[in-house]
């Protein structure tokens, strides 16, 4: 029997990456699972990404080992397209048990957006993509949630929502996951009366094909070893997060709330 034999969950932005780790994960230990995304093949953007599916989709993946999944192409910008994706959810599966919000994700490059000189169409859409797609997922399922008496949310910010970079590069993406941070901690007070656990991950520097791709190529470090600034000596992999995401939905963090848990290895940002 897995830990969440009879849970339903929804994952944000598991197409690809991070969230497609934490659907497969939260599949693995017995959940039916939603798999949410702009675009349920967007591992075909990236060369990495695409080498490591083992089937056409997460879904097709969660399929093929026996566990149980839809997909939903949903806009997280879209608080109409986004209620309606949970109300797919419940109809389906008549409850949700679990949100991992962990759409969103950054635009630009690090050394084109310094926080003195942010283009505002990038910081509308990084903070719509991270902070508005983050509240409006919650909504959504909050008051299924409140019904059952329980659930649990998990946020996603980032290092970057920790501490600045040292030149001030990818501002309005540390800016937005700050924000989520802190939004984390206003709703495990609101929803704790409830039942519902809310927690937030901070990942340092993981390896999906994506920041490989674009985020590391343009940043001061790009010519640098980036493992010599973490403790472990070694960048973080997708299942390193994922296993932070099982603690924090399973009955292992029953009495945990209100938390950002920085999964980066032991970093040091600032030189």
């Amino acid at each position: 029997m897995g830990k969440l034999n009879g849970k339903v969950a929804i994952v944000t932005g598991a197409g690809r990456g991070l969230g497609r780790a934490y659907a497969r994960r939260l599949a693995g230990l017995g959940a039916k699972v939603a798999v949410a995304d702009l675009n349920l093949k967007s591992y075909e953007e990236f060369e990495a990404e695409a080498k490591a599916m083992t089937a056409d989709s997460t879904v097709a993946e969660i399929e093929a080992a026996g566990g149980s999944a839809i997909g939903i192409e949903v806009d997280v910008c879209d608080e109409r397209a986004v209620n309606a994706m949970v109300e797919r959810v419940v109809g389906e599966w008549g409850r949700v048990d679990i949100l991992v919000a962990n759409a969103g994700g950054g635009r630009g490059r690090p050394l084109d957006t310094k926080a003195s000189t942010l283009d505002s169409g990038l910081l509308q859409l990084v903070t719509a993509m991270n902070l508005f797609g983050t509240v409006y997922s919650v909504n959504a399922v909050a008051p299924h949630m409140k019904r059952q008496k329980g659930g649990k949310i998990v946020t996603v910010s980032s290092v970057a929502g920790l501490a600045p970079s040292v030149d001030g590069g990818y501002a309005h993406y540390g800016a937005a996951k700050a924000a989520i941070a802190h939004y984390t901690k206003y709703l495990a007070q609101d929803l704790g009366p409830h039942g519902i656990t809310v927690n937030c991950i901070a990942p340092g520097t993981i390896t999906t094909g994506r920041i490989v791709a674009m985020v590391m190529p343009g940043s001061k470090d790009a010519n640098t070893n980036r493992a010599d600034r973490v403790a472990l000596r070694r960048l973080g992999d997708v299942e390193d997060c994922a296993k932070v995401v099982e603690f924090l939905t399973t009955d292992l963090s029953d009495y945990v709330t209100g938390v950002v848990i920085p999964i980066d290895g032991g970093l040091v940002r600032s030189a």
